[in-house]
């Protein structure tokens, strides 16, 4: 079985090795380095072969924010998941934005962590929901939600929206096609229009999207 190559990145020694130790211990992960900011964790990346970047966002020298930036301009294909807090909502959306996989709490137990890592390398969006909610109040405060004029205005259909909100929840394309009785082709298809109604690179901007426009449950 080939291991998913994690490089932990956190400004906190005694972070970086607890998680590696623990990660250590599940069968399917390979812990290949520690770094200290995103600047290391960017040239260790342009060095070796790494898919997951398990990245801290608030770090002195270079942030998570810039970090995910350097590393996605880099390298597209390696997947970075934030850890983070309740209080770094505004670093979240800027790390989407980016091109990062997705958030969790850092007090998430570690088989919330180890299924993250795993939803990510599969190409999933992770969204840890107590996050997702504050952001979604943040963003929305009392604004009301109108569909019809946000599919009018992109070109979206009833399934379309459907399936940004469950994207924006973290479902996979499987888990979509089974909650509306589709084909796993068939959600690709869709997905691949909404990319292109929207005018978006990837399933990270579509669930940014949702956020923005309020239209997640």
């Amino acid at each position: 079985m080939e291991k998913i190559k994690i490089i932990i990145v956190d400004d906190e020694k005694l972070i970086r090795d607890g998680l590696k130790i623990i990660l250590s211990s599940y069968k399917d992960l390979e812990i290949v380095g520690l770094c200290e900011n995103g600047r290391e964790a960017y040239e260790f990346c342009k060095k070796n072969k790494v898919d997951i970047v398990l990245m801290d966002i608030r770090m002195d020298e270079c942030d998570g924010v810039l970090g995910t930036k350097l590393i996605k301009e880099s390298n597209k294909d390696i997947k970075v998941l934030i850890l983070t807090t309740f209080k770094d909502t505004k670093y979240i959306q800027d790390a989407l934005k980016f091109g990062a996989s997705g958030y969790l709490l850092k007090d998430s137990s570690y088989e919330l962590i180890h299924g993250g890592i795993k939803a990510a390398y599969d190409g999933n969006i992770v969204v840890h929901p107590e996050v997702a909610t504050r952001l979604m109040v943040k963003d929305q405060e009392d604004t009301e939600i109108d569909e019809d004029k946000i599919k009018e205005k992109n070109g979206l259909t009833d399934r379309d929206i459907n399936i940004i909100k469950e994207i924006a929840g973290g479902l996979s394309n499987k888990e979509i096609g089974e909650k509306f009785f589709l084909t796993e082709g068939t959600v690709k298809n869709n997905i691949s229009n909404i990319l292109s109604k929207l005018s978006l690179r990837d399933r990270t901007q579509i669930a940014i999207f949702a956020f923005k426009n309020n239209i997640v449950h």
